[in-house]
């Protein structure tokens, strides 16, 4: 096989996961907070608290995965057109 469509192959199959994975799992981890809602501070003797809450994600630990997002403007978009 060629080195073009192996790589081509390659990136299809990729896209097939991530679209199944979107499918699936439409919401992902913070990546600011790591999924936790919070950060984490320290008090002075040194132990772990809980710190303020997330702005990023509002305090809910989830953020919405790019391909969903853009599916569902897609979707949107689509519904806004087509209406009667």
């Amino acid at each position: 096989m060629t080195p073009i469509l192996l790589t081509i192959a390659c990136l299809f199959a990729v896209t097939l996961g991530y679209s199944g994975l979107c499918a699936a799992s439409p919401f992902g981890d913070c990546r600011k907070c790591h999924g936790m809602g919070h950060e984490l501070t320290t008090d002075r003797k040194g132990r772990l608290k809980r710190g303020k809450d997330c702005r990023r994600c509002k305090a809910t630990g989830k953020r919405i995965r790019v391909g969903r997002w853009l599916y569902n403007r897609w979707a949107r978009i689509y519904r806004a057109g087509t209406a009667d």
